[in-house]
């Protein structure tokens, strides 16, 4: 290997070890070497934010109903890690601002927004980021675009990345058609080469391929030069990684 290392991030925590999006996955992954976590989030029905893959609590709690339905004293009693194994029964669905209190300053946070909520949600996020003092350590991304945006111009300050799944002509000139100080690229992790890559970075762009859990795709993304690769395994990376110096 002679590209730079990209940085371990851990999808939804370690999510192929610990019941995703929950503090243990988060604790996990930091344990197994990540140096950011990617998490999702939702709009409680009292406004508090929730991390959380799905809209709905079924799949991943003994609850069910939609999360913009329950308020946060409702949602927080649920058991969310029993469903993944019996050792994890007892964890709960955490609060954003219970994952920043955990994880340490200068970890990466990537914060993929789910819905916005009629903006509800893109506006309780910013006010938390502002009152955080940990802006820099955030990556606000989403398959939205148009909401990125309008996060992007409501906050000057914010770094934002773009999501997709799309297998795009031209990666960096998508980015420069949104009219706004693009970070980072999420792109599926099939969808990007290496020209991509370095036609990104040339523009300035970081580069956060997602959800890679092989071998031969981490070889392939670290030679490409990508900025850090998304994993359910981040210690199966980290592994890799130290393994390929």
């Amino acid at each position: 290997m002679n590209k730079r290392k990209p940085l371990v991030i851990g999808h939804r925590g370690a999510a192929g070890e610990a019941p995703e999006n929950t503090l243990a996955s988060f604790a996990l992954a930091a344990a197994q070497g990540a140096e950011g976590i990617e998490l999702d989030i939702h709009i409680s029905k009292d406004g508090e934010i929730v991390v959380c893959h799905d809209h709905t609590l079924d799949r991943t709690t003994n609850g069910s109903g939609l999360i913009c339905e329950h308020n946060w004293q409702d949602i927080r009693q649920l058991d969310a890690g029993a469903w993944f194994a019996d050792n994890y029964r007892g964890e709960r669905v955490p609060l954003l601002r219970e994952v920043f209190k955990m994880l340490p300053p200068n970890f990466l946070i990537n914060v993929e927004v789910k819905h916005a909520y009629e903006g509800r949600l893109e506006q309780e996020l910013l006010a938390y980021l502002r009152a955080s003092g940990r802006m820099e350590d955030v990556v606000i991304s989403s398959f939205d675009h148009q909401c990125i945006r309008r996060l992007k111009l409501a906050e000057p300050e914010v770094k934002v990345g773009l999501l997709y799944a799309a297998n795009l002509f031209d990666h960096a000139a998508y980015a420069r058609q949104a009219d706004i100080d693009v970070y980072s690229l999420h792109p599926y992790y099939q969808t990007i080469a290496e020209p991509d890559v370095t036609g990104a970075a040339a523009a300035g762009l970081a580069t956060y391929p997602y959800t890679v859990n092989r071998e031969e795709d981490f070889a392939r993304l670290t030679m490409d030069g990508v900025t850090g690769i998304i994993t359910d395994y981040p210690g199966r990376l980290r592994a890799f990684l130290e393994g390929n110096q």
